[in-house]
């Protein structure tokens, strides 16, 4: 059985083209394993399902090494318990050298495989750390020039002050207040304690 594998990281990214590329291979829909979480793990729901179909024999297609993971020694692992454990093959389409159904039956096939998918391993977690490290610096810079993050503080009225301050001197009702403020009186106690 051929089965596929895509991931996206988040909800607003297209798996369109990992798709198109299992389309070209000619893997049936039914056998396409897709989600939609970051490559920090592999606690994703359809790929857990996928690995409890995998069987000896069976080949799994994914489109680039990335999509299996980003974390250096996880993918190693998951790749000795999906080649070794389960006995099943694994075609990375966007690089043929990781194809373990090609000379995987001899030595220098098998050491060729390896150390292309270390490489490429190694290259996907550096790149992450790279992006990491890149907004880390932008974050750095914006904060250095004034740029504030998360949501702008509240700014409240002379008149929500002073309706504030008559409330909590018993000089108005909450009814009032909330007549004064259009207000509701859960939204009105969480600003009170806020100016008050």
């Amino acid at each position: 059985m051929i089965y596929g594998y895509a991931r996206v990281s988040s909800r607003d990214q297209n798996l369109a083209r990992q798709l198109e590329a299992f389309a070209s291979f000619g893997i049936d829909n039914n056998h396409i394993f897709c989600d939609r979480k970051s490559g920090k793990d592999f606690e994703r729901r359809n790929y857990l399902k996928l690995i409890k179909k995998l069987k000896c024999g069976d080949l799994l297609v994914i489109k680039s090494i990335d999509r299996l993971g980003r974390n250096y020694s996880m993918i190693m692992d998951e790749w000795g318990r999906i080649t070794k454990n389960i006995q099943a093959d694994v075609l990375v389409l966007d690089m043929p050298l990781l194809d373990t159904r090609e000379k995987s039956d001899t030595l220098v096939g098998k050491f060729i495989a390896d150390i292309v998918l270390q490489i490429l391993s190694f290259v996907a977690e550096n790149e992450r750390e790279n992006i990491r490290a890149r907004q880390a610096e932008g974050i750095a810079a914006a904060k250095k020039n004034g740029v504030v993050f998360g949501r702008p503080k509240k700014v409240y009225t002379p008149e929500f002050i002073q309706t504030a301050n008559d409330f909590q001197q018993k000089k108005i009702t909450l009814s009032q207040a909330l007549g004064e403020t259009n207000m509701t009186a859960g939204n009105f106690y969480y600003h009170l304690h806020k100016v008050t």
